[in-house]
């Protein structure tokens, strides 16, 4: 019950982190996704082996969390929370993969433990990036961005019906737990029986959550148009900002300054 309960809140923080003022919450929504977008596309187009080429994008993360005074550890946070995926995905690669790639002294690195570290740094990068575009616009705004970029309005609606709903079915997942501590009397385990129980009755309230809500958003002339108080407007900042880290991006991707200059710095030490 205490991994329910503490996840409402969560949910919640990112709501509220939304809802600052600073330079990166005033941008256009349009404009950070499609920069997100590029950033990620950059990223992960790189080959597997490549690792110090990835290391100079950290700086658009970075930038961006210090502009939007974002708390690092909130970020931080989640990503430890998708970490076993990321790790899921690329441990086996040191196993498959075990052709010498490089040498540091004595020892030898193979090329899977390169490609499992080129792997968690593009979550770390990727994960990152989308976890502070969501924090610093709002996934209202986001959604709205998206069905004014083009997207399918019912992938939209049922995007943003998703994340709302989240709200709802943990509530009622926290009713249902603690409903079970309550008469638990003897203090027993949750045996695979009672789990099965849990999860039955909580389809069965969704379901009539979800035809409620339904009835309720018809009342509401709900039409399927996402809304926000506030217009989108492309000003000049937003302008500068998309052309600039447009910029940015693609010289770190094409022109790969990390691996030069290490072997500029290379050439300048001593042998």
């Amino acid at each position: 019950m205490a991994r329910i309960d503490s996840s409402l809140p969560d949910l919640s923080d990112l709501d509220g982190l939304a809802c600052r003022d600073s330079p990166i919450h005033r941008l256009d929504p349009r404009i950070k996704l499609l920069t997100t977008l590029l950033f990620i596309v950059c990223v992960v187009s790189f080959d597997k082996h490549q690792l110090s080429a990835l290391l100079p994008f950290a700086a658009y993360p970075v930038v961006l969390l210090i502009l939007a005074r974002l708390p690092p550890a909130w970020i931080l946070r989640k990503l430890l929370l998708a970490v076993p995926f990321a790790l899921c995905v690329g441990i086996f690669n040191p196993l498959f993969d075990r052709t010498t790639l490089l040498h540091i002294g004595s020892l030898e690195i193979s090329g899977g433990w390169v490609s499992f570290a080129s792997i968690m740094l593009r979550f770390a990068l990727t994960v990152s990036a989308a976890l502070i575009l969501v924090a610093s616009t709002g996934f209202d705004a986001l959604c709205l961005a998206l069905a004014r970029l083009g997207v399918p309005r019912p992938f939209v609606v049922q995007l943003l019906l998703l994340y709302r709903y989240l709200f709802v079915l943990v509530d009622e997942a926290l009713r249902l737990s603690r409903a079970r501590a309550q008469r638990s009397f003897a203090g027993r385990g949750m045996e695979l029986t009672v789990v099965a129980s849990l999860l039955a009755q909580l389809l069965l309230r969704t379901l009539d959550r979800a035809q409620r809500i339904y009835l309720a958003m018809q009342c509401r002339g709900f039409d399927g148009e996402v809304r926000l108080l506030r217009r989108l407007r492309i000003g000049a900042s937003d302008v500068l900002f998309l052309t600039g880290w447009t910029a940015i991006l693609l010289a770190l991707r094409f022109l790969a300054p990390a691996p030069t200059l290490g072997q500029a710095i290379g050439r300048l030490l001593p042998s």
